[in-house]
């Protein structure tokens, strides 16, 4: 991977993570991921149980919000490790690019997660859209389609009563 390729490609990233913001809610962030790269029980589940979630459409929506904003800051910072890293040699490129893509696990867990549990069809459709979507990258940040993050996110806002 060639980071001065990716500059741009990384700075559309990075601006399509803070795109995946615009549910309201909390600003709050979720728990952290644990250290073997599962989201805690904590961040998946907001109320005692996973069935009383899945009805609070609500918090679902209050849910992906605060998660994607996490990953937005996430990002920003990873794209900044990237950066240095690739001036620090191999060892240094692998080790972040192992961080991004942990990162984008991570991120995308949560989104498909929170569709398990939606119980409306809408959200839970624009949940998992995100979710494949970041899932299918594969820690590869070259390969995401901002305009497609920006669509399913307006569908997300739309399917949240905010759009």
């Amino acid at each position: 991977m060639r980071i001065p390729a990716l500059v741009p490609t990384l700075a559309a990233v990075a601006i399509s993570a803070v795109l995946l913001t615009g549910c309201s809610g909390s600003d709050e962030p979720p728990a952290p991921a644990t250290p073997d790269g599962s989201a805690p029980a904590a961040q998946q589940t907001e109320k005692p149980t996973d069935a009383a979630l899945s009805e609070d459409t609500e918090a679902i929506c209050a849910q992906a919000s605060r998660t994607s904003n996490e990953f937005g800051k996430t990002f920003a910072e990873d794209y900044q490790l990237l950066v240095r890293a690739a001036a620090e040699g191999a060892e240094a490129k692998a080790k972040a690019q192992e961080k991004v893509t942990r990162d984008l696990q991570n991120f995308s867990f949560a989104l498909l997660d929170m569709s398990k549990l939606a119980a409306d069809p809408a959200v839970k459709k624009a949940l998992s859209s995100m979710g494949a979507q970041v899932t299918a990258l594969k820690g590869d940040v070259t390969k995401v389609d901002e305009k497609k993050l920006a669509e399913l996110h307006a569908v997300l806002d739309k399917a949240c009563g905010r759009g």
